[in-house]
C-alpha cells in the first residue's frame, strides 16, 4: 500500500506492475489503482499521482457521494428490463410528483414524503407500467420493422396493449403485442413479434407455420422454453 499526503487528504493507492508500455490510474469502488510498466520507479509513480491528485480526489469524492446517495434509497425488489436484472429502489423526498429513473443497474423511484406512511405499491406499479410502455413503443417498433423487412409482409395494423396472460396475438391481419414483453431480451422480443408475423400467413400452429418460423429462427424451440408457458 502506498501513500500520498496532500494537506488534509491522504491518498492511498495500490500499484500493479506488468509488461505494459503505459501507466494508468483508475479509481475502482473508491480505491486508487496504478497499473505501471514493471520498470517504473516508486518516485516516478509518486510524481504522477501528485500531478493527478485533484482528479483522483474528485473521483473518490464522486464515489463517496454515490454511496451516500444509495443509502437514501430502499430496495424493494428486483425487476427485469430487456432481460437484464435491475434493483428497484425507493426514496422519499420533498418533491411534488413521483418520478422514476432507470440508471445503470438500478431503477430509482422518487416519491413525495406524504407517501411514507401510505401503501405505495399502486403508485410504483403505475410508474413501472409507464416505463415499460415507453420502452415497448421503441423496442416493438424496431422489432416490427425488422420482421417486415425479413418476411416482406406486414399487418394491416398493430397495437401495443396489455392483455392478461398473453404476450402477443394476431387476428384479422392485426397484431397485438403486450408491452410487458420488454422484461425479456431483444432476442425473445424479436421471436414473439416474428411468431405473430408468421400468423399473417398461417392462422394456426400447423406444420407449415412452424417450418416458416424455423426458417427465420432455427432455435425457436429453445427460445420458447424461456417464456414459461405464456400464451402468444
Amino acid at each position: 500500500m502506498n501513500l500520498l499526503r496532500n494537506k488534509n487528504n491522504v491518498i492511498t493507492y495500490t500499484v500493479n506492475k506488468a509488461i505494459t508500455s503505459n501507466l494508468y490510474i483508475s479509481v475502482q469502488n473508491g480505491e486508487v489503482v496504478i497499473n505501471a510498466p514493471w520498470y517504473t520507479t516508486s518516485n516516478q509513480i509518486q510524481k504522477v499521482v501528485e500531478e493527478k491528485k485533484q482528479w483522483i480526489l474528485n473521483k473518490i469524492k464522486e464515489y463517496e457521494m454515490s454511496c451516500e446517495q444509495k443509502k437514501l434509497y430502499t430496495k424493494i425488489k428486483t425487476v427485469k428490463v430487456l432481460g437484464k436484472q435491475y434493483d428497484l429502489l425507493i426514496q422519499y423526498k420533498n418533491v411534488k410528483t413521483p418520478t422514476l429513473d432507470l440508471d445503470n443497474n438500478e431503477i430509482k423511484v422518487l416519491l413525495p414524503n406524504k407517501f411514507k406512511k401510505m401503501e405505495n405499491t399502486e403508485i410504483v406499479n403505475i410508474l413501472m407500467n409507464k416505463m415499460y410502455e415507453k420502452i415497448a413503443e421503441k423496442e416493438i417498433e424496431r422489432s416490427m420493422e425488422k420482421a417486415r423487412i425479413l418476411l416482406d409482409i406486414a399487418p394491416e395494423d398493430y397495437e401495443i396493449i396489455r392483455i392478461e396472460n398473453i404476450l402477443g396475438k394476431c387476428k384479422d391481419s392485426k397484431i397485438t403485442i403486450n408491452p410487458e414483453i420488454v422484461i425479456f431480451s431483444r432476442e425473445i422480443i424479436d421471436y414473439i413479434v416474428l411468431h405473430e408475423f408468421c400468423h399473417l400467413k398461417y392462422k394456426n400452429h400447423t406444420k407449415s407455420f412452424y417450418n416458416m418460423l424455423k426458417t427465420y429462427i432455427p432455435n425457436y424451440e429453445e427460445i420458447a422454453k424461456e417464456l414459461n408457458g405464456m400464451a402468444y
